[in-house]
């Protein structure tokens, strides 16, 4: 008992020894001046600078990956709730959407069930945390050569006083995470000249249409270590490449009615999820003032108790018999108060579990799923079934069908 007294007393010293100003002789200075630095330091603060006379690049941001381990076990563990997380999913690809239409940067932005669409630049994200307070994800941009631009990290915390302030009524807290995002994507934009960023839309027109007909354009194009590169570009008025591309403004307007489903679900959850940000906000507050309370009763106790330990110990060994009885039942009653302490603390630690429960019923109840439709183009019309991805997947089998039909017109498929 004494032993183990003690190591609970070294505990308290060295955490009260931490306790003090940093920067003196030989302090860690994590703005060190040489060796290798942190790497937001390379990321400017600055707003992008937008060139109006440059061409602009379509982008297409895929539905994000909600970041969910492969056991089903570990989502209470990681504290990952999956219904939230996959609704956060497609909403967070929009609200990214959002913000880089803001910029005011970029041609169309579209959201897409994954990767497969067509488009010049490809931002696909992770979310590696979101929890009301907290919220990080990681986006990947890559442009459709297969050249990849960057990765990187963006976060955002919450304030406190955000769902106090009748200013932010209505307002997403997560919106700040979103405009970095888009805002330093737009800013490596700065380093493409326009004779660059016109390549890529030629190799945008060139992979569009050997989706469509491998053997037209494949000559157009080398591949080297999974990078397309430019090797020639056939005339305005090829009849191949003009068919393929009145092709591909069918497949935009199909895109861009997605836009309108992605948005009606975003909007279809805002309200049960800024409702949500904000609970879980004032969970996560009232868990942490639970365990800092916990904490210290627990410390509390355990002081108690060894000061109480080491008067019985002194009690014992005067040789006063009144100083000694008074010692050891000083000793006694502190041990008890500290044994109640700390009893207190376990029943605190309860109520803080309630809170993190209490978290995870916010998000059970959120449909991430996308109705069957049916697209009409002229006299054309094709029935979609499935979630988006699947609905997507069938569309581009119906546009090849279109393309085949036209090459061939006197034949009826």
């Amino acid at each position: 008992m004494l032993k183990r007294i003690s190591t609970y007393l070294f505990c308290c010293a060295y955490l009260l020894s931490g306790c003090q100003t940093t920067g003196g002789p030989g302090s860690l200075n994590t703005e060190s001046i040489i060796g290798p630095q942190l790497s937001s330091i390379f990321d400017p603060k600055r707003a992008a600078h937008i060139d109006p006379e440059k061409p602009k690049l379509d982008v297409i941001v895929p539905v994000f990956d909600p970041g969910l381990s492969k056991e089903a076990k570990e989502y209470k563990e990681e504290g990952v709730w999956p219904e939230l997380r996959r609704a956060e999913a497609n909403r967070f690809a929009y609200k990214l959407k959002q913000a880089m239409d803001e910029t005011g940067a970029f041609g169309a932005v579209r959201v897409t069930p994954d990767a497969t669409a067509t488009g010049d630049l490809y931002v696909i994200g992770k979310i590696d945390e979101s929890n009301g307070e907290d919220v990080e994800f990681t986006i990947d941009v890559v442009d459709i050569s297969g050249k990849h631009w960057f990765t990187r990290s963006f976060d955002h915390e919450v304030d406190v006083g955000f769902h106090k302030s009748v200013r932010n009524e209505g307002k997403d807290p997560y919106d700040p995470v979103f405009e970095k995002a888009a805002n330093r994507v737009a800013i490596e934009l700065e380093d493409y000249k326009e004779a660059q960023l016109n390549d890529i839309k030629r190799v945008t027109d060139l992979r569009f249409g050997a989706h469509l007909s491998e053997e037209a354009f494949s000559d157009y194009m080398s591949i080297d270590g999974g990078k397309v590169h430019l090797a020639a570009y056939p005339s305005d008025d090829d009849p191949m490449l003009r068919r393929t591309q009145a092709i591909r403004v069918r497949d935009q307007l199909f895109v861009d009615s997605l836009q309108e489903q992605y948005q009606g679900f975003s909007e279809k959850m805002d309200t049960s999820y800024l409702i949500w940000q904000e609970q879980s906000l004032l969970e996560i507050e009232a868990e942490r003032e639970a365990n800092q309370k916990a904490a210290a009763q627990a410390v509390g106790g355990i002081a108690l108790i060894a000061l109480g330990v080491l008067a019985a110990a002194a009690g014992a060994r005067s040789n006063n018999y009144n100083k000694g009885t008074l010692g050891v039942t000083a000793g006694t009653v502190a041990a008890v108060g500290g044994g109640m302490l700390i009893g207190k603390s376990f029943e605190t630690s309860e109520e803080s579990k309630v809170h993190r429960d209490a978290l995870n019923e916010l998000g059970e109840s959120i449909d991430v799923d996308l109705g069957p439709r049916v697209v009409s183009f002229e006299e054309r019309t094709v029935e979609l079934t499935g979630d988006a991805k699947e609905q997507f997947q069938q569309w581009r089998e119906f546009l090849k069908k279109i393309y085949a039909q036209e090459r061939t017109p006197e034949k009826q498929l």
